[in-house]
């Protein structure tokens, strides 16, 4: 049948531009009850420093999202915006320095204000580290320099060295201040409140760990902010390839930690691959199909996580897609609809991992550039406007989270995807048009009237779109995500 209605389709394609579907959704029968919350990351680049063209859009739609637990990352490429102390202390002097990673930090601080945060500042000071000659630090602090973490071995075997970094570090920001390495006070008057500090960031790449020598680094950090800070919670691994169990084996054992060592949380990272070429038309096929085999090593990692420490929680805080242009063509247009494929494999990720019990579900990133990533942003870095990645996470972000009742929801038909919800703010029907092409939804009388909202192409760069449902149903876009409200 299925052959049939393809050759029907090619000898009369206006019949059969839209597929029609159905939904059932059974309120009564709850499946299980959410725990996660929607959220991003934010990493350091210099079109978040002040003075950009883009800082004061993106700060202000950062703040308008109100998310829980943004991570906030300062990283490898640009050493100074992210490394306090960039050389080690000599001649009876240190080289601590905020001057240039304070502002950044204090306008993310300030956006999400009132909410929990994730600080990681994951670049340790390469100086720390056994090299051949000392490392080339770039005069311009919006250089990117890609070799920055060199070395395999620290100085400090114990890694107590690093540890103390971090306790300073964190201290700049919570305790007011610190004392340096020869007895000198830093005063910095900050009292933030800082609950989780992830420990490093893509730790199977990054000064080629191994699940025994970063889970002494994680340690030595723990150890020392806990002296300081005992109540502070920490976040460990955030691997950049989680079909590494033996990764989860290690570090999940509390046999390998020392005594005393909380795992509050782990974390780890996922991005569909594709180019430029593919386009719409096969990215529909080959993002999902990887979202799908990274769901299946969730469930693997999740009988590891619940078999060993079943306590800890998880965040999966880095979810996108990246394009093999990024970086290496700055020249490469980006066409308007892969922003929408984008965030609809956020969308369908997020509902995968809420069914599985995922604690924190955070999209990357807030803004990516040329030479930085462009495929991984969330706002447009000509004009600062949120694109259409930003507005599925605001739409899922505003009508779903931790408490909501996902209830039996059955949908006939292929490319769409569908799960009823009940929220404290009502009935939700979350919709995710996985394919390229528009689909025609039949729904049941009583969803007449309802309010539907969704981000399509028709959207761009501009909030998804409310719309109320007629008695036909609802027609939705390629690569739409859509809420309906009841």
């Amino acid at each position: 049948m299925k052959k049939r209605l393809l050759l029907f389709c090619l000898v009369i394609p206006a019949l059969c531009a839209a597929q029609k579907d159905s939904l059932v959704v059974d309120w009564g029968k709850t499946q299980l009850i959410s725990k996660s919350v929607a959220t991003l990351q934010v990493v350091v680049n210099p079109p978040l420093r002040r003075g950009s063209s883009i800082h004061d859009a993106s700060f202000a739609a950062l703040a308008a999202l109100g998310c829980d637990y943004v991570r906030y990352v300062p990283w490898l490429p640009y050493p100074k915006l992210a490394v306090a102390e960039l050389r080690p202390p000599a001649d009876r002097q240190t080289s601590w320095d905020f001057s240039l990673i304070d502002p950044m930090t204090l306008d993310f601080l300030q956006a999400t204000k009132g909410h929990p945060v994730i600080l990681n500042f994951s670049t340790i000071p390469t100086w720390m580290y056994k090299t051949e000659k000392p490392v080339a630090i770039p005069a311009n602090p919006d250089s990117a320099v890609w070799d920055y973490t060199q070395g395999t071995v620290p100085l400090d075997s114990t890694c107590a060295e690093i540890g103390n970094y971090y306790q300073r570090l964190y201290s700049w920001y919570t305790k007011g201040g610190f004392k340096d390495e020869l007895g000198k006070e830093h005063s910095s008057g900050y009292h933030f409140d800082i609950p989780y500090w992830e420990v490093l960031n893509e730790v199977d790449f990054e000064h080629n760990n191994t699940p025994v020598s970063y889970t002494r680094i994680y340690d030595a950090v723990v150890s020392s902010i806990r002296k300081v800070s005992p109540e502070t919670k920490f976040v460990g691994m955030a691997l950049a390839y989680p079909d590494r169990p033996e990764w989860f084996e290690y570090f999940l054992n509390p046999a390998n930690h020392k005594p005393g060592i909380p795992l509050d949380m782990i974390s780890y990272h996922f991005y569909a691959g594709g180019s430029i070429q593919q386009g719409t038309p096969v990215m529909q096929y080959t993002f999902f199909d990887q979202a799908d085999g990274f769901l299946k090593e969730v469930k693997f990692i999740e009988s590891i996580r619940k078999r060993l420490s079943p306590a800890t929680r998880t965040t999966v805080d880095e979810i996108g897609s990246i394009l093999s242009s990024d970086n290496n063509d700055n020249n490469a247009i980006i066409p308007d609809d892969y922003w929408n494929v984008s965030g609809a494999v956020y969308a369908y990720v997020y509902l995968g991992l809420v069914r599985m019990g995922i604690d924190l579900i955070g999209e990357s990133q807030l803004v990516g550039y040329p030479t930085q990533f462009p495929s991984v942003s969330m706002i447009n870095w000509k004009t600062g406007k949120p694109n259409a990645r930003y507005w599925v996470l605001k739409l899922i972000h505003d009508n779903l989270g931790p408490g909501d009742a996902l209830v039996n929801t059955d949908i006939v038909g292929d490319g769409l995807v569908a799960q009823g919800f009940v929220t404290g703010r009502g009935k939700r029907v979350l919709l995710i048009n996985r394919s390229n092409r528009a689909i025609m939804l039949a729904l049941p009388a009583a969803y007449r009237g309802a309010k539907l909202t969704v981000v399509d192409p028709s959207t761009g760069d501009n909030e998804s779109a409310g719309s109320v449902i007629g008695g036909q149903g609802v027609d939705l876009k390629p690569l739409a995500v859509g809420v309906i409200s009841l």
